[in-house]
């Protein structure tokens, strides 16, 4: 289904939130103090998401690429990770919402995955917001698995790009469908091998601002840009043409 001819209430938004090491090295603090700034910011914007019109929350928390950081490093943003579901869990439910960690499991430290399936069985119930928290999460290997679930259900018959688009998508998207805003903080302009599928036809915005210093105010004033874009998907607004009387007509 593309974001044109999707119908559903309420936004899905990705975040990119980036800028926690530099945004604590310019201080001159730890790294650490960064991610753990990060974590209040990620709270703030979650308890003000359902308020801005969103329905959908997608925050990249961990990339499969952040292994290559230095092992404490590391090792400190999986404590944080750990501690932020369990200090948040009954708050989540409390506000209705149903928090989901997408992306590999295999790799996370054991007490980190068994938090994310205590969090996420307590708060499956949530219907006002779906916060989704990608962590150890790579956008290609995630297409790369959506391919192997299809192809045991493909026939020897030949099958279209358009069909095998939509058993894809049906795969990848799930219940939070297309992005419709995609916001990366921290001056860098890419999407990192972030919801690359999903964000096909997503409004794309960048800010210089850390994500430590990422607000609420930031998110409404986003949300504020984006209605404002004409968002077309490859169409053009219908045009009123006034035609000369007589014109076009057979004459004989």
């Amino acid at each position: 289904m593309t974001a044109q001819a999707e119908k559903r209430e309420g936004l899905h938004v990705a975040i990119i939130m980036d800028g926690n090491g530099r945004w604590a090295t310019g201080r001159g603090l730890p790294r650490l103090v960064g991610h753990r700034a990060g974590v209040a910011a990620a709270r703030g914007v979650i308890e003000h998401a359902p308020d801005a019109g969103i329905r959908w929350l997608t925050l990249y928390a961990f990339s499969a690429d952040n292994w290559r950081r230095p092992e404490d490093e590391v090792r400190g943003i999986f404590w944080l990770l750990q501690f932020f579901l369990r200090e948040e869990t009954e708050k989540l439910k409390q506000r209705g919402a149903r928090l989901e960690v997408i992306g590999r499991r295999d790799r996370l430290p054991r007490s980190l995955a068994r938090e994310i399936d205590r969090t996420e069985s307590a708060t499956a119930g949530g219907r006002r917001l779906h916060v989704r928290v990608a962590i150890d999460y790579s956008s290609r290997d995630e297409i790369a698995r959506a391919a192997c679930a299809v192809c045991p259900l493909l026939s020897e018959e030949p099958l279209s790009t358009d069909l095998m688009g939509r058993m894809l998508a049906n795969t990848l998207n799930a219940a939070a469908g297309e992005v419709d805003l995609l916001i990366r903080t921290g001056g860098e302009q890419r999407l990192s091998d972030f919801l690359l599928w999903q964000s096909a036809y997503a409004e794309l915005m960048f800010t210089e601002r850390m994500w430590p210093d990422f607000s609420a105010g930031d998110l409404d004033e986003a949300i504020r840009k984006f209605n404002r874009r004409d968002r077309r998907f490859g169409g053009v607004p219908a045009l009123s043409i006034d035609i000369p009387e007589g014109c076009g007509r057979n004459r004989n």
